[in-house]
């Protein structure tokens, strides 16, 4: 499956010359390219598939911290799978990667069905870690931003260098900056708002953030490993993203309680942004 490792020189239109694999399921992509591809498939094959196939069973159970995780889990695996599809050179397991991310995009549907959204932020108690999650959704997006905008503004009117690896536009770019920098904003808003939806993005962001993080650094050790390129710092960036991500979920999950427990959205500034009539009644609701 992976091939003998032979590569041939590849000159693109744009006059990139890249290192390409001759052999295995990586065949016509460039060296660095396919390396991080194996980092990639080593989180998610050790990591992510046990993990969905854990949560899966207590799914049917009717667990709601199941079914935000396997969502979590299942966002992974649609953005990873998408990507792969999209961006890798067409090879045998192309079917593969668009079966995996139309199932999970359709579990996702399913799963997301079955929530009472409505009543969700009444499910999660006072020890959501809102602020947390908020800060994580900015960072998310600054992060992405602060990578990618100024690459692109920088190619965009004239050589692309070795940028593109040897693809013909910047496809993980364009995933990041137009799927996952709105989704860590649209997290801290409605984070922020107390919504309903808010609640359910916090279960799935932070998943999602902790599972692509560990994958990213380890695509980040493979290349070193394949290239002799050490990027030191987006490593340790995203070993402790992935690590803090880790913290904050099992805070957020722990804030799942059963039906009728203390909702989060009980707390004073929800109360403070509430309109009532009586400051008598606030006095109350606050403990005082």
């Amino acid at each position: 499956m992976r091939g003998d490792l032979a590569t041939r020189r590849f000159v693109t239109v744009r006059g990139e010359a890249v290192d390409v694999l001759t052999s295995g399921v990586y065949r016509y992509n460039a060296r660095a390219v396919a390396a991080e591809g194996v980092g990639w498939d080593a989180v998610t094959l050790f990591l992510v598939v046990p993990a969905l196939f854990i949560a899966l069973a207590f799914v049917r159970r009717g667990s709601l911290r199941a079914t935000l995780f396997t969502i979590g889990l299942l966002a992974y695996l649609l953005y990873q799978y998408l990507e792969y599809a999209v961006f890798l050179a067409y090879g045998p397991l192309f079917l593969l990667y668009v079966a995996t991310f139309a199932l999970s995009l359709t579990a996702i549907a399913l799963l997301v069905a079955r929530i009472d959204l409505g009543g969700l932020g009444a499910r999660f108690a006072r020890g959501f870690p809102r602020r947390s999650v908020i800060a994580l959704g900015v960072f998310m997006a600054v992060l992405l931003c602060a990578m990618w905008l100024p690459l692109v503004l920088r190619t965009m009117g004239g050589s692309t260098g070795t940028a593109l690896a040897g693809a013909t536009t910047m496809v993980v770019q364009a995933f990041d900056l137009g799927l996952l920098v709105p989704l860590g904003i649209a997290t801290a808003v409605t984070v922020y708002r107390r919504s309903p939806a808010g609640y359910l993005l916090a279960s799935v962001v932070v998943v999602k953030a902790c599972a692509m993080a560990t994958a990213i650094a380890s695509m980040l050790v493979v290349e070193w490993m394949a290239t002799g390129v050490l990027a030191i710092g987006f490593i340790a960036v995203f070993a402790l993203t992935a690590m803090g991500s880790a913290i904050l979920a099992v805070k957020v999950y722990k804030s799942v309680g059963p039906p009728g427990a203390s909702p989060a959205s009980s707390d004073p500034l929800t109360i403070h942004e509430r309109t009532y009539s009586s400051p008598r009644r606030i006095l109350r609701e606050l403990g005082a």
